[in-house]
């Protein structure tokens, strides 16, 4: 099963630093720290690069990857992140064999999860299984689900009330249990939902400019605006730190 989309390359992690200006977590001496996972092209350089321009103003964020953490490498740790890329369900084995066991440990001791398309999928039952009662679905393959195939492209949504277009390449839905829905699809669908101390996105926010080259693309690109909804929606549903409303 493919689950999200494959993007153009571009330069390796660290080398596009963050233009977009970020809301500081308020009345906080000492930042709170975000592990990034990264495995390209399945968990991708683009999608951890446009993480990174989201959070790092606010956060310490650290990079893990395939290879088995250090000791202690959590034990600071508020919330670890699994973004979007391109792969499909044999891919998961692979990049998580070594790490999976102590990221559920992580959780389970009440760390915080947060995941981007890719990242989404890696939370249901099939994988990490760190829902409870809801399952995560191919959001094409949903009935009255208004895009059918896998490209990148936008899609209308609803943040909270606010109507918007965001980047979507085959990302998810959630199905079952209990959670908040932050954002819905066209269909009525959840994009984005909270769960306890996991939070899944559909589309991606983190976006950037250049996933947008397409001129039939470049009307939607958001500048920086999805960037400032990804930080809220860490601050106010995961890290517990409220925001202004930035909208």
């Amino acid at each position: 099963m493919r689950v999200a989309g494959r993007l153009n390359p571009r330069p390796a992690i660290w080398s596009r630093l963050p233009e977009v200006a970020a809301v500081p977590a308020p009345n906080s001496h000492v930042k709170k720290n975000v592990a990034i996972f990264l495995h390209h092209p399945i968990c991708s350089t683009e999608s951890v690069n446009g993480i990174v321009r989201a959070l790092s103003a606010s956060y310490t964020l650290k990079i893990f990857t395939k290879h088995t953490v250090h000791e202690g490498f959590f034990d600071d740790v508020d919330l670890v992140v699994f973004p979007g890329g391109y792969g499909d369900a044999s891919k998961f084995e692979n990049a998580m064999r070594a790490n999976a066991p102590v990221v559920r440990r992580f959780l389970r001791g009440g760390g915080k999860y947060l995941g981007i398309c890719m990242g989404a999928y890696w939370a249901d039952a099939y994988y990490l299984n760190v829902l409870k009662e809801t399952r995560v679905k191919q959001y094409i393959k949903r009935p009255r689900a208004d895009i059918r195939s896998s490209y990148g492209t936008t899609l209308p949504i609803d943040w909270l009330g606010r109507k918007d277009r965001m980047y979507f390449y085959d990302g998810p839905t959630f199905v079952g249990g209990e959670f908040d829905t932050i954002a819905t699809y066209a269909n009525g669908d959840p994009m984005a939902i909270v769960q306890g101390n996991i939070g899944l996105v559909g589309c991606h926010p983190e976006s950037e400019a250049f996933w947008y080259d397409k001129k039939v693309m470049q009307p939607y690109w958001h500048h920086g605006e999805h960037h400032r909804l990804l930080l809220q929606f860490v601050a106010d549903h995961l890290l517990g730190e409220p925001q202004m409303a930035l909208f």
